[in-house]
């Protein structure tokens, strides 16, 4: 495996547009839900299950079965019934393909990004990142990973840029996340399709009311 490439795919320089989401944190602040502290190391943990049990499958799934893309998509597509959560996976599952087949020279991930443009397939950001990475000959345990780490470093950067924590702090929280990280990774890697959940109904609640809100940083 290519390390260069991972870091490449992991590096916030890479231009996806996932630091125009919160996943759902920029609502649960306004509402007072969510502060400085214990809230939002509570809601950084709930926020990584709901990655590990609602899109790790969708990962997985995408880079096992990459050319039945278009059932992973109606798979996802159908369990994100929050309307917030399910228009920002579908702008960030978009940007990310269009991106890579800008920058990486592979037929597949070309055929990928032309099939949703064309409205061929809907782009959700889970499976079109279990199905690029598989054209990239990264391993499924990487993909996951690199999925999950980018999950984490989007909603420790919304914390900053909401004030509730400095960029130190964001970095300490990061590194004190690690175990975790290494904890949904063991538990969610080989969930299907079938078992996708939602542990965090609350956090989702939250979310679905961005579009509501007086005014907003992010997308979701």
């Amino acid at each position: 495996m290519n390390r260069w490439l991972l870091l490449q795919l992991s590096d916030s320089a890479f231009p996806v547009g996932g630091f125009a989401h919160s996943a759902g944190l920029e609502a649960a602040v306004q509402l007072g839900e969510v502060g400085p502290g214990s809230a939002l190391s509570s809601f950084v943990a709930s926020a990584l299950w709901q990655v590990g049990l609602g899109a790790l499958p969708l990962v997985r799934a995408a880079q096992e079965r990459p050319l039945d893309i278009a059932a992973v998509d109606d798979a996802c597509d159908a369990f994100l019934v929050n309307h917030v959560a399910n228009r920002a996976s579908r702008t960030q599952g978009r940007a990310f393909l269009a991106t890579s087949a800008r920058v990486f020279p592979s037929a597949e991930i070309r055929r990928l990004d032309a099939a949703v443009r064309a409205r061929e397939a809907l782009g959700h950001h889970a499976p079109a990142f279990g199905a690029t990475l598989a054209a990239l000959g990264v391993p499924r345990e990487d993909a996951q990973a690199v999925y999950l780490h980018a999950s984490l470093r989007g909603v420790v950067s919304a914390a900053v840029r909401l004030g509730l924590i400095g960029p130190l702090e964001a970095q300490r929280l990061q590194l004190e996340s690690a175990p975790l990280l290494d904890a949904v990774l063991h538990e969610c890697e080989d969930h299907g399709v079938d078992e996708l959940a939602q542990p965090a109904p609350l956090l989702d609640l939250f979310g679905a009311t961005q579009d509501r809100l007086y005014s907003r940083l992010f997308q979701s």
